[in-house]
């Protein structure tokens, strides 16, 4: 069995055909899915969702993308939608997100350090969206302590990593796991494919991301859970190991990380 440790179901493209993306998904062996909220206004949403379906949990939090809208954002904001539900696992999408013109590095940090805050408090991991902030990333994660954000625990995961070996490493060693998506599989992805080869697999996690980056061979189409399968058959080449090891390890791996989910 396998589990996708991070989707975006409540989105548009999965309206109109959420019980057979579900049914597919159990089909394919994925037992659990993750769905990730990246604006306060989806919350709502994923509640009524993980309510409805055994099989998804949910998180909340603010993405990097999104931080204008929720300037004032405090951990109150976060605790009290956490308490709304127990299948409320995880604090985020959050992170730094330098990519595109005209982001606000102070308030993405600011708003980054409260979901770690919120982290400590309410002793739920972080899922941390980075790209192009690196540096700022790994200073900030020093300057919270992010290390000791739940008690010895892992503080978290960096999801659909492709960033650089060096951040890969420094993340490691700050107590976060990996994600690997469908990424992996691109033909163009030979230097994160080399980054993910040398990373132990009890350092990994595997998700969709759905609906967005459909692994080979589904590559242009809507992603969705099942398709979590080939992104972990894609690991288990890369490494030279057996399919049912990956699935069992990164399994493992998911339920340590997300200790509210009965495993």
């Amino acid at each position: 069995m396998l589990v996708d440790s991070h989707c975006h179901l409540i989105y548009p493209d999965f309206q109109k055909d959420i019980k057979d993306v579900l049914h597919r998904a159990k089909e394919a062996g994925v037992e659990c899915m993750l769905t990730i909220c990246a604006r306060l206004s989806e919350f709502d949403s994923i509640l009524d969702f993980v309510r409805t379906y055994d099989q998804l949990y949910g998180t909340v939090g603010v993405h990097p993308h999104d931080v204008k809208d929720y300037p004032e954002l405090s951990t109150l904001d976060l605790k009290e939608r956490v308490q709304k539900s127990s299948k409320i696992v995880g604090l985020g999408e959050c992170g730094l997100d330098y990519y595109y013109e005209g982001y606000n590095a102070p308030l993405q940090k600011r708003i980054l350090a409260t979901h770690i805050e919120a982290g400590k408090k309410l002793d739920l991991p972080l899922i941390i969206h980075s790209r192009e902030g690196e540096h700022d990333m790994i200073k900030l994660f020093d300057e919270t302590d992010v290390s000791n954000n739940r008690t010895g625990k892992s503080p978290g995961v960096i999801h659909c990593f492709s960033g650089t070996k060096e951040f890969a490493y420094k993340a490691l060693d700050r107590g976060f796991y990996i994600s690997v998506s469908g990424i992996a599989t691109f033909k163009k992805s030979d230097d994160l494919r080399a980054i993910l080869k040398e990373i132990p697999l009890e350092n990994l996690l595997v998700e969709t991301d759905a609906p967005y980056l459909a692994p080979v061979p589904q590559r242009g189409k809507r992603n969705e859970p099942a398709f979590v399968v080939h992104t972990a058959k894609a690991l288990a080449e890369l490494k030279g190991i057996s399919f049912k090891k990956v699935e069992q390890v990164t399994t493992q791996n998911f339920y340590k990380l997300f200790d509210k989910i009965p495993a």
